[in-house]
Formats: structure tokens, C-alpha cells, sequence
């Protein structure tokens, strides 16, 4: 699969982690979204770096799938934080 199947896929899954954190979203859609595609990227990175995951195979496999979720959880947390952080100043 290539970046453009990295790109659908994250625009997917950084919508659905938005709807799964609790609170409000920093920066709106258009952020999320956005922040949703760098973690599919990571999180297709780290599944096949740390855990020998070979998420680039297919584009309906359940585990680019599972992958691009948690990349975009961990990149929306990260993003939240500093951006709850700097909102607040």
C-alpha cells in the first residue's frame, strides 16, 4: 500500500480517535484530521519497526487498520496536550 493509502486510511482513523477522546478537540476538524494522517504514518511506522507488523500490505488488512489507530491516538494525545497547554497561556 502506498502514501496515498496511508492518507485515506489516517483521515479515517483520526476522525474516529477524535470521536473516541473525551473532551474538546484542539484546533477543530481540520487539525484532527490532518494529525490523523501524520499518526497513520507513525503508527504504520512503529507496527512494523517495534512489533515486525507488516501493516503496508493491504489496504483493507486489520492490522494497517489497528496500526493507524493507535498512531493517531498517540499523535491527537500529544497534539492535545500541547496545544490545551499553549491555549491556556
Amino acid at each position: 500500500m502506498g502514501f496515498i493509502g496511508w492518507i485515506l486510511i489516517g483521515l479515517i482513523m483520526g476522525a474516529i480517535a477524535r470521536a473516541v477522546l473525551p473532551g474538546k478537540a484542539a484546533g477543530g476538524w481540520v487539525v484532527t484530521l490532518i494529525v490523523g494522517v501524520l499518526g497513520a504514518l507513525l503508527g504504520g511506522w512503529i507496527g512494523g519497526a517495534l512489533f515486525g507488523a507488516n501493516a503496508n500490505d493491504e489496504f483493507f488488512s486489520l492490522t494497517t487498520w489497528f496500526w493507524a489507530f493507535v498512531g493517531s491516538l498517540l499523535v491527537l494525545l500529544v497534539w492535545g496536550a500541547i496545544a490545551g497547554r499553549s491555549a491556556k497561556k
